[in-house]
Order: structure tokens, then C-alpha cells, then sequence
């Protein structure tokens, strides 16, 4: 290893090259400030090269194989039905290079400097960099932290293997799965359980103790349902004893809440339960940073952490683990480092799986509308009685409206069906602008659209929806339950 003799000054230096690092360095460069990122992989970090763009990527492809029946009724698609993994595996990296490729020239173009390695701090304003044998000092003004996440795996003795896939894994297999047995309840295992179902495979999916999805439970319901319905093996509240990798297929034994042992055998095993933040390898807590009891680093609105000079973004903060919530703490940062007052809120932040089909949830759910105690208006509207759901054959699903009856200022909005995660944009505009019910019932809106849902969802708030059956409205005093 060569050290360098003198340390090299820079104004930022930003440890992390992915949605939310590339961001803040690009925000920091049309502010003025001389931008240094390190990355130690490829740029666009585990979001962009092992993420959340090929799992997209697959997502895109599951969406389009199952509408297959849909399409031979309308006159398409009547000849071959074959699917080909590899083929997508060349798209998918064709999507990757570009993106990447997109990235690198945008940090070019802003003249920020791309330094590759291995970053570890020395002191609360200096960092040591490791490439090969070269080892460089860097002396920071400030810094910025993004290097994101990584999985946990389950605390039971197992090895990674060629049968047992982590999330990095999942989406490089070059053949379906005969039998994917899934571990875990996130967001990416549900996209995983929707995609290799509709790519023929037999899907398991087994939900840990205490697992909770992430939306309204109606929407819970409904997508256990529908996994259901399409032969797919749902199992919750399991406890798992042990994995055994053999060299034909993974077994899995667990135990039920019932206290009854099973044992599911298949071809290949995924885990997703849940993510650590990357921050013990920075060697930072030596300097007294402050960490929750997670390990994750404490900051506050501008994303400064305790030690002034040094900030956080991304999966190494609290939070959803997303990669929204990390561009948009990357903008805020920047503007921070470089004097501005910005804010971050994510009160109203979009939580969205691309399942079959995908989900949107913004604001509160029912549940939470109960915990603190609002009395609510409900209204869910089936997509079953949309025009435009009819046409293009994707009537499963709703959309549901929650407002505060005393206010009727709405509190959620939440959805399952085609057009959910594009839709959600307008949701969390709705909540962020404060709308009331007359907000969402006054505009005019598109026919024939999915956008008429939120439309009828809204209107039968107050009794008035079109397309649907008269019900008596639903008014919950939560407080009382």
C-alpha cells in the first residue's frame, strides 16, 4: 500500500454514489460548491445496478406477460407463448449501461469530480481512501454520507449459495425457478412473489412472526387474496427453525403460530428481511457521532448529523428505506452545506410496490386514523366499475378515500390496481395542498380514465359516487372503539 505524504484539501466530499449521493453532488454543483464523490462500486450505487432498476426491470416484464390472456381477446398475441429469461437479462443490462451512462456524463458535465475506493474517516474532517494499493488523505470542509444499505439475513447458521438468493441476486437467474420459495414481507418480496408467478414459476411466499405489509390493511387483504387466487402458497407468522441447501433443491422448516412444525422443499430460496445501514465500516462512530439504537445516524432537518461539518442521507438515516426519501435529503443537504434553508418533510411520502397489480399508499391508513383517534369518512371504490378497467381487462383492485369527517380534509388515499404508482403523484399533491372532499369532487377529470376512480372514491365520501351501489356511508368515531 502507498500513502500519500500531505493530505489533499476539498470543499465537499460525498461518500456514496447513488440516488441520493450522485443528486447531492449534482445540487451542490449548480450551487457553486467543488464536489468530490467516491464511490467503491459503479455509479448509480445498488439502486441503479442491483435495485431498484433491475428489479423494474422485471417488475415491467411480469406486468406485460400477464396481460398474455388479455391480449389474445382482443386479437394480439394469438401464436407463441414462449417467455425468455435470458432475453430480459440483455434488457435489463441495456437499461442499466444507459442509465449509468447518464449519470456519469450529468457528473462530468457539472465538473464533479468521481474518485474510486474505499472511504473510511480518520477524524471528524478527514478521510482516508483505499484503491488497490494506492491509500490518499482527503481534508473536507464538509462531507456527506450516503452509502446506503445492507441486507440482513436471517440469525439461523446458512451459507448464500447458488439456491439461496439475496435481493443482489434474484434478478440474475437465466432461468425460471421451478419452485421460489420467499422469505420476507418488503416491498421487494412482493415484487419478486408477482414477477416470478407470472413468469411461471411456483411461488411460496412465507411472512415472518410479527411481520406487518406495509399499507391499509384493506389492501393487505386484498393482495393476500389475489396471490391466493393465483395459486401462489401465502404462509404468515412463521418462525424459521432451519435452511438446508442440497444439491437438487432448498428445503425450509419452520414453525406455524400454531406451534406445528412444516418443511417446504423447492428449487431456490430469496430472502428479503429487511436492510442494515452501511455506517460501522466508516469507522465514524470512533469520533462520537451520534447513532439510534438501530445504528442509524441521527440528523436533523437539514440532514446535519452531531458532528456539524459531516451530514447523512439515504438508507443510512431513519426512515423508509427508499430511494426517493434519499434524493430528496441529497437536494437538501446540498442546499444546506451551501447556505439555504431547505426542508424535508415526508409526512406525505409515497409508499408504492410495482406488484401484480401495483399499490400505492399515501397518508394515513384506517388503523393509523384509529390510533390517534379521528373520526373518518371511508370510501372504496372498485375498479371493477371503471370504464377504462373494463377496456383494458385490469379490473382487480380499488381505490379508497379517508377523510376527517369533523375538517373532511382528506387523510389518505390509498390504491391497488393498473395506474396505482403513477396515480400517487396526485395523492400526495392532494394531501401536501390540504385538500377537503369539495377539492376532489369539484375538478372535472378525464373519461375514459382510471383517474374517474379516485373521482367516484372520493365522491362517495358523501353518498354521491355513480358507479357504484348505494351504501350506507360509512362515519367511524375511532375514539370510541
Amino acid at each position: 500500500m502507498v500513502v500519500g505524504e500531505i493530505s489533499q484539501q476539498r470543499e465537499l466530499v460525498i461518500i456514496g454514489g447513488g440516488p441520493g449521493g450522485y443528486t447531492a453532488a449534482i445540487r451542490a454543483a449548480q450551487l457553486g460548491i467543488a464536489v468530490t464523490l467516491i464511490e467503491q462500486g459503479k455509479m448509480g450505487g445498488v439502486c441503479l445496478n442491483k435495485g431498484c432498476i433491475p428489479s423494474k426491470v422485471f417488475t415491467h416484464a411480469a406486468m406485460k406477460r400477464s396481460e398474455t390472456a388479455h391480449l389474445r381477446e382482443i386479437g394480439i398475441g394469438e401464436g407463441n407463448d414462449t417467455f425468455n429469461l435470458p432475453k430480459l437479462q440483455s434488457y435489463k443490462t441495456k437499461v442499466i449501461e444507459g442509465l449509468r451512462a447518464g449519470v456519469e456524463r450529468l457528473c462530468r458535465e457539472n465538473k464533479i469530480e468521481i474518485i474510486q475506493g474505499k472511504a473510511a474517516f480518520i477524524s471528524v474532517d478527514r478521510i482516508g481512501l483505499e484503491n488497490g494499493h494506492q491509500f490518499d488523505i482527503f481534508e473536507f470542509k464538509q462531507a456527506i454520507i450516503a452509502t446506503g444499505s445492507s441486507q440482513i439475513l436471517p440469525t439461523i447458521s446458512m451459507e448464500t449459495g447458488k439456491r439461496i438468493l439475496l435481493p443482489h441476486q434474484i434478478f440474475e437467474l437465466e432461468e425460471v425457478p421451478e419452485h421460489l420459495i420467499i422469505l420476507g414481507h418488503d416491498t421487494i418480496a412482493l415484487e419478486v412473489a408477482s414477477s416470478y408467478a407470472a413468469f411461471g414459476a411456483k411461488v411460496s411466499l412465507l411472512m415472518s412472526k410479527n411481520s406487518v405489509l406495509s399499507f391499509d390493511e384493506s389492501i393487505n387483504k386484498e393482495l393476500t387474496r389475489i396471490y391466493k387466487k393465483r395459486k401462489m402458497n401465502v404462509v404468515k407468522d412463521v418462525d424459521v427453525v432451519n435452511i438446508n441447501e442440497l444439491d437438487n433443491e432448498i428445503a425450509i422448516t419452520f414453525q406455524t403460530n400454531m406451534g406445528v412444525h412444516e418443511t417446504i422443499q423447492g428449487s431456490h430460496l430469496f430472502i428479503s428481511e429487511g436492510r442494515k445501514p452501511n455506517v460501522e465500516p466508516l469507522g465514524i462512530s470512533r469520533f462520537g457521532i451520534e447513532l439510534t439504537t438501530e445504528g442509524f445516524i441521527k440528523v436533523d432537518g437539514n440532514m446535519q448529523s452531531s458532528i456539524p461539518n459531516v451530514y447523512a442521507i439515504g438508507d443510512v438515516t431513519e426512515g423508509p428505506l427508499l430511494a426517493v426519501k434519499a434524493i430528496k435529503q441529497g437536494k437538501v443537504a446540498a442546499e444546506a452545506i451551501a447556505g439555504g434553508r431547505p426542508e424535508a418533510d415526508f409526512t406525505f411520502l409515497p409508499i408504492v410496490a410495482h406488484t401484480i397489480p401495483p399499490v400505492a399508499s399515501v397518508g394515513l391508513t384506517e388503523q393509523q386514523a384509529r390510533d390517534f383517534e379521528i373520526t373518518i369518512r371511508v370510501s372504496q371504490f372498485a375498479l371493477g366499475g371503471n370504464g377504462y378497467a373494463a377496456i383494458t381487462g385490469k379490473k382487480e383492485g380499488f381505490i379508497k378515500v379517508i377523510s376527517d369527517s369533523t375538517t373532511d380534509l382528506v387523510v389518505g388515499i390509498h390504491m391497488i390496481g393498473d395506474g396505482a404508482i403513477e396515480m400517487s403523484a396526485s395523492f400526495v399533491q392532494l394531501l401536501e395542498m390540504a385538500a377537503k372532499e369539495e377539492d376532489m369532487t369539484f375538478p372535472t377529470y378525464a373519461h375514459p380514465s382510471y383517474n374517474e376512480g379516485l373521482l367516484e372514491a372520493a365522491e362517495g365520501l358523501i353518498g354521491q359516487a355513480i358507479h357504484a351501489a348505494p351504501v350506507k356511508r360509512r362515519m367511524q368515531d375511532l375514539s370510541r372503539r
